[in-house]
């Protein structure tokens, strides 16, 4: 049965028996303390800790997954994979432990032809938690399995809990026996490799207080509602119907290295080591098309880090398996073929998936063999010193400048003998983002205590926005909170939060900045409002401060919002939507947004581009914005159900999460979005849109600048006047300033080039008073000095060559040369033959110096060069070479 079919009739089994089928979330968790989603029951986590009402008392999903804790173990064993994909069914406070159990062993073991999996009841074993007598009767007694295939086992095996005081409870799992060839006979108590977990039924009754570990903490009483949450593999339960050994023979990822096969020549079983290169290829791969399929994009942070490494690991082992050409088009291409089945948005999506993955490919395939060859060259330095660790001053050059990420650094060093200091390479990490953030200022505090705005939704419910038809409406205070403490009441100077029953103030949400504006009570007490923030679903707080007055809770207030700042939020945030089509037009689906901020009077929107947008088709796409605006376009909003709203062809953000309905925006026959955000009500009302230009932020995505209405029109008044200032200062027309400013720049360079060649004579005419100078270290003419400052590289490469050829009398020569440029010191050390007979050689003496001087250096025997950051140990880096020569010699 193929993967795709196990999926299917999981869904049909759990939606014939009443649950709703729930699509799967992004990976993007949509939760401040996960990177990525790791289990199916992450999307379902506000219902089971009360944070929000579910909208169904029953549920059930397939939800992608991926978990990295033990990346470094991908391959190396058939059990550890990056990627995998949870089936799971779902109680809201609905049926329990009974029905439960019944539904799992129904759909394992009703035949194939009635849609059930079937499965030889025989094979199948039970645990259950130690103290569980219930759900031991309901498995012996009800469903009929044996006594003697149902096992009890402790805490650490069959009980759940998220590791934090909350919901939890004991569980039972369902395991499948494989047979006497995986090992000795006994239940899963004995043998897990023989009797494979395939479904895990969490029975959620009681909640547990604080404590480390899995047992280590109290339970404090019964849930006011009992919960259902299972979780079944569909890799493993593949795994046993496709009749295979383990999870990398499953269809999805066979035909992966089957793929990696065909490319390298090498197959799979034919040894160790090369089976675990295409396990990794295999799982990678799989991962980063899910990944970038879900919006993520390769970067140095977080999410984007997570798929640079899988990505760079698959790669490297790409190359190890042989592979001598770009492969990653051909193994994106299978993941698809196969995962589409499942997610058909891949196909859709192909175009988009394909261009990162190349582009991260390429950008790999450039510095991997440079990097491998720093690499090498620093383990051998390390082992002929005698040491086991390699440099952090090493990984960090690798990471910094040949983008080796640091897992790939402590993988390669591992598979040579060393360790990585990796200490030393985090610090440097941590004082080049200290550097980088040393300005940047947070905006919000952090992760805050959530309980008092909980404690609000609980009680008077959620926020009801009124901001798209009113920008002001009466209200009540249903909750204050005053430097973060709940309080009944707040006075004037007061850091306040307040909650409203009902707000006509836009909540910052979907890239569009909240709105602000003044809260006014009937005693005259008047609170500016600053920012909105929704840090619990539903709730709207209003940060600000008490001007006048005593803000009290149940209190009657007039929210009124600062309705100029709305309508030019408004302008931009349709502005971003012509800009979205736009690029689409232009570029094809690939331009899908990956961010955007909307701000009075401007917008920057994030897109996906492997490659800069140019000029002239940035010009294109702001004429194309124009013109509609000149259309007068309405702009209408509707909510609807989200699978009529991709049927219509609406967009999506990625990472965003949506619910069954949805509000959608349409411009026209331009565009249609989903959005919740604010608009204007015709294009006309925009004026005028202008694009400032666009960069790259990241692998793979791309961002256009724009200025909205006025302030675009402020824009382009500026512009004239710099082009009329222009004009009159070349005297010519407008149209001839590129023609004459290009003239001037011309005859600037020129000049400045006849410059460069008198300044290189100069230091070079210096070059036989440095020859005759020469020091003499045990036999060895040793040539030191500092040049002008300002010299280049080139320059003072030039010029120690000359040097060493002027050295005469065949005698052994060094010539080691400094400069320094723009504050940071550089060297450039050469050595002649029969110095290099004498052991001297110019990468071991650029290193020494380098390192003086608080950086690093190399190159062949004969000349090397390098720099640093501390200019002012120069002299410090000159005795250093004087040294080493005398201990060589």
């Amino acid at each position: 049965m193929e993967s795709a079919e196990i999926r299917r009739r999981w869904l049909r089994f759990f939606e014939e028996r009443g649950h709703t089928v729930v699509p799967s979330a992004s990976l993007i968790a949509d939760d401040p303390t996960l990177l990525l989603v790791p289990a199916g029951m992450v999307p379902f986590k506000p219902y089971f800790l009360g944070e929000a009402k579910p909208p169904h008392p029953r549920a059930t999903s397939v939800q992608k997954c991926v978990r990295t804790p033990d990346i470094e173990e991908v391959g190396k064993t058939t059990r550890h994979g990056t990627f995998f994909q949870m089936c799971g069914n779902f109680s809201f406070g609905d049926y329990f432990k009974e029905e439960a159990i019944r539904y799992a062993w129904e759909l394992l073991t009703s035949s194939q032809e009635e849609g059930g999996y079937g499965l030889d009841p025989e094979r199948l074993w039970i645990t259950v938690y130690e103290k569980d007598d219930e759900a031991e009767r309901i498995w012996r007694d009800v469903v009929g399995v044996p006594a003697e295939r149902i096992q009890r086992l402790g805490m650490d095996s069959n009980y759940w809990s998220m590791g934090v005081p909350g919901p939890c409870g004991p569980c039972s799992e369902i395991n499948y026996d494989r047979g006497p060839e995986f090992g000795v006979e006994g239940g899963p108590a004995v043998n897990d490799e023989r009797y494979v977990e395939i479904w895990n039924l969490v029975f959620m009754q009681y909640e547990r207080g604080p404590g480390i570990g899995k047992g280590n903490f109290e339970i404090l009483g019964d849930l006011p509602a009992r919960n259902i949450d299972t979780g079944l593999g569909l890799e493993r339960l593949a795994m046993i119907l496709q009749g295979v050994r383990n999870m990398y023979e499953t269809d999805t990822l066979r035909a992966v290295i089957d793929t990696a096969t065909a490319l390298t020549g090498v197959h799979y079983g034919a040894a160790h080591d090369s089976d675990v290169s295409l396990r990794v290829v295999a799982d990678h791969m799989r991962t980063a098309v899910m990944l970038i399929g879900d919006g993520v994009t390769p970067g140095n942070e977080g999410r984007g880090y997570v798929l640079r490494r899988i990505m760079r690991r698959a790669i490297r082992n790409m190359r190890m398996l042989g592979a001598e050409r770009p492969v990653v088009a051909e193994l994106v291409d299978v993941v698809i073929g196969t995962m589409g089945q499942q997610y058909p948005e891949l196909i859709n999506d192909r175009k988009r998936i394909e261009s990162v993955a190349l582009a991260e490919e390429s950008r790999f395939l450039k510095t991997l063999s440079a990097g491998t060859n720093i690499l090498d060259t620093a383990v051998s330095e390390t082992k002929s010193a005698g040491g086991s660790v390699l440099a952090g001053e090493q990984a960090f050059l690798l990471h910094d400048t040949w983008g080796f990420p640091i897992d790939l650094t402590l993988e390669m060093a591992a598979e040579q003998g060393l360790s990585v200091d990796e200490d030393g390479f985090r610090r440097l990490m941590k004082e080049q983002r200290d550097r980088a953030k040393a300005d940047a200022q947070a905006k919000k505090t952090g992760h805050a205590d959530l309980s008092a705005y909980r404690e609000v939704a609980d009680r008077a419910g959620v926020t009801d926005f009124t901001g798209y038809t009113m920008d002001g409406n009466e209200a009540t205070v249903v909750g204050l909170l005053v430097d973060g403490r709940p309080s009944p009441a707040a006075t004037e100077g007061d850091e306040v939060e307040v909650v409203l029953d009902r707000t006509p103030f836009y909540a910052e949400g979907g890239g569009q900045l909240a709105d602000t504006g003044r809260i006014r009570l009937d005693n005259g007490a008047v609170v500016e409002v600053r920012d909105v923030q929704r840090p619990v679903p539903g709730v709207s707080v209003h940060k600000g401060v008490v001007q006048v007055g005593e803000v009290t809770v149940g209190a009657a207030v007039h929210a009124q919002i600062d309705l100029t700042r709305r309508r030019a939020i408004a302008r931009a945030h349709s502005a971003t939507h012509l800009t979205h089509q736009a690029l689409r037009d232009a570029l094809g689906p690939t331009a899908a947004q990956a961010g955007s901020e909307n701000s009075p009077g401007r917008f920057r929107f994030d897109f996906g581009s492997p490659t800069a947008v140019p000029g002239t088709v940035l010009g294109d796409v702001e004429q194309q914005i124009n013109e509609v605006l000149a259309r007068e376009l309405d702009v209408t909003a509707e909510v609807m159900p989200i699978a009529r709203a991709k049927a219509e062809g609406a967009i999506a953000e990625f990472g965003e999460k949506y619910g069954e309905h949805v509000r959608v925006v349409t411009i026209g026959d331009f565009s249609k979005e989903l959005c919740g955000g604010t608009h204007v009500q015709n294009t006309a009302q925009l004026g005028l849109v202008k694009l400032l230009g666009e960069s790259s932020i990241g692998s793979g995505v791309r961002r256009v600048e724009a200025l909205v209405g006025v302030d675009a029109y402020n824009f382009l008044a500026r512009e004239h006047t710099v082009v009329a200032q222009l004009t009159e200062l070349v005297k010519g027309r407008p149209e001839e300033l590129p023609e004459r400013i290009a003239g001037m720049l011309g005859k600037l360079k020129d000049a400045e080039k006849e410059i460069e060649r008198f300044r290189a004579e100069k230091v070079l005419q210096a070059a036989a008073g440095l020859a005759e100078a020469a020091e003499d270290v045990k036999g060895v003419a040793l040539v030191t000095g500092t040049v002008p400052e300002g010299t280049g590289t080139d320059d003072l490469r030039r010029l120690v060559l000359d040097v060493r050829q002027r050295v005469g009398g065949g005698r052994p020569a060094v010539v080691a040369l400094f400069a320094v440029a723009g504050g940071r010191p550089q060297t450039v050390i050469a050595v002649n033959d029969a110095a290099r007979e004498r052991g001297l050689k110019a990468g071991e003496l650029v290193r020494t110096a380098a390192k003086t001087l608080g950086g690093g250096g190399g190159g062949k025997d004969d000349v090397a060069q390098g720099g640093g950051q501390n200019a002012a140990a120069v002299p410090e880096a000159v005795e250093a070479v004087r040294r080493l020569v005398a201990e060589k010699a």
